[in-house]
């Protein structure tokens, strides 16, 4: 690989070997010059930097084949924190992580007055966090249920960063920070909540699009002359296989409408219809496996679109039946993708996939902080 050099205070510098080092767990200098293409110089200074953060740090050594043991670098987790708010329709999931994406705390609070600023202070109190190793705080949700200042507001009443963020594209950052993933993967996460978002994530950075709106898979047309959508479309897949989409057609049903006649909100309707349909019920079988069919149309048109790797199924949607769709989405990528003749299209589900919103929102917050270069948010309040 031909070296390049690059000043050790470029933030793109910085970023890829923070990215290097965090998929790779334990990695020695060496390795890190021969993987970024970075000279030893550079790689040197940019290392010297993030221990001195304390972002990275010497964990033992490996067996060199040319003399001494070279020593080995590794994320420093329990160094700084981010803290990342999702709010739901009727709860905020409160969570923190270190700097590898683990999870140290998490709460689920009422919506109630939405007091996030009170609810910043309790929580992270509670977890006896140090307030000076805290990297900011990240809130996501739906772009209809956040205030177009919040971030400002609440970044001036607070004193750290804050960043506002929708949860689809937070979750992904999320699912690739936490597994793990290689800045060489084109990966990508679809997140099935009431509607149906991606996220995606291209060389470590979240691809938002030219106006911050990237991943609307939830308005991918699948039937040119479908159902009408309400942003004017037809035939939005959405239509057809959202948690919304899901409980209305199992209202209609006469075997299942009296299973959601105690189901207080959209969400446990759900619940109730996807625990049905894996233990075997076979009408919400069904119901659930049709939209299933229909996410994975849209999908695949996503896969080919973007040649992705890897996908990972997370959301709300997915906590209880998120097999029927990963074997669904399985199945359909296998014998439709583009690209399945030249490499495996990976489909996982999330370990956490209620609260992947808000663990993402939260490895925003790390990446901001410690792996500066990518792609900024719109909605990024500094201190």
């Amino acid at each position: 690989m031909a070296r390049r050099e690059a000043p050790a205070a470029g933030p793109g510098s910085r970023a890829l070997v923070v990215d290097v080092v965090r998929s790779a767990t334990a990695i020695s200098r060496v390795e890190l010059a021969e993987l970024t293409g970075l000279t030893q110089p550079s790689i040197s200074g940019i290392v010297r930097d993030l221990i001195a953060d304390g972002v990275i740090h010497e964990t033992g050594s490996a067996d060199s084949v040319r003399g001494a043991p070279r020593k080995l670098l590794s994320i420093n987790p329990a160094n700084r924190f981010g803290i990342g708010f999702q709010i739901g329709a009727e709860s905020v999931t409160c969570v923190a992580i270190d700097l590898t994406g683990g999870v140290v705390g998490r709460e689920v609070v009422p919506r109630g007055d939405d007091r996030l600023q009170s609810r910043f202070e309790d929580f992270t109190s509670g977890l006896d966090l140090p307030r000076g190793r805290i990297e900011g705080l990240a809130v996501v949700a739906p772009a209809d249920r956040v205030a177009p200042d919040l971030g400002a507001v609440l970044a001036e009443r607070l004193g750290i960063p804050v960043l506002v963020e929708n949860d689809a594209a937070a979750a992904a950052l999320g699912e690739f920070w936490s597994r793990r993933v290689s800045r060489d993967q084109s990966f990508g996460s679809v997140y099935l909540s009431t509607g149906i978002g991606a996220g995606l994530v291209f060389g470590g950075a979240l691809f938002r699009g030219a106006s911050f709106d990237a991943g609307e898979l939830g308005h991918l047309s699948i039937a040119y002359d479908g159902r009408p959508c309400p942003c004017g479309n037809v035939g939005c897949v959405e239509r057809y296989a959202s948690m919304a989409a899901t409980v209305a057609a199992a209202r209609e049903h006469p075997a299942l409408s009296s299973r959601l006649r105690l189901a207080g909100s959209l969400s446990s309707a759900y619940d109730a219809v996807a625990r049905a349909a894996v233990n075997g019920d076979p009408e919400a079988f069904e119901l659930v496996d049709q939209a299933a069919a229909h996410l994975a149309v849209a999908v695949t048109s996503m896969v080919n679109l973007l040649d992705l790797g890897r996908l990972v199924l997370t959301g709300p949607g997915m906590a209880v039946a998120g097999s029927i769709y990963a074997r669904r989405l399985r199945e359909h990528l296998s014998a439709r993708a583009h690209a399945r003749h030249r490499h495996e299209i990976v489909v996982e589900l999330s370990a956490q996939p209620r609260d992947a919103a808000a663990i993402g929102a939260a490895a925003l917050v790390v990446q901001a902080s410690i792996a500066p270069g990518h792609t900024p948010s719109p909605a990024l309040q500094p201190q």
